[in-house]
């Protein structure tokens, strides 16, 4: 069984047990977290795919912590002008459990 969810403007397929790192989530170590934009579940040879969201199906999951990226640099030039710039960047993310997937019953 697996079902496609959105999460900071992406599309993740996800698995139960699965660890996946998405895009900073509210919330602290330990909490539990529901994730009600589920496009597609697949349970067994039932595929449900939604309009755009599968009603009645979610995804549950448990926040294990936060961290950071690595650091991306960022250089910048303009040529003849004597301008560049250098900078960096840190995305921060929320590593997930998914623990349950609920499909609608038919």
């Amino acid at each position: 069984m697996y079902a496609v969810i959105q999460a900071g403007g992406k599309q993740h397929r996800v698995t139960k047990g699965e660890h996946l790192k998405l895009e900073k989530l509210e919330g602290n170590g330990g909490e539990s977290i529901t994730f009600d934009d589920v496009l597609l579940v697949k349970d067994g040879d039932r595929l449900l795919v939604g309009t755009p969201n599968v009603d009645g199906a979610s995804v549950s999951g448990k926040i294990l912590g936060h961290g950071k990226d690595k650091k991306i640099h960022v250089f910048t030039y303009k040529r003849r002008k004597n301008y560049s710039r250098r900078i960096g960047h840190r995305q921060e993310h929320t590593m997930v459990e998914i623990t349950a997937i609920k499909a609608p019953k038919e």
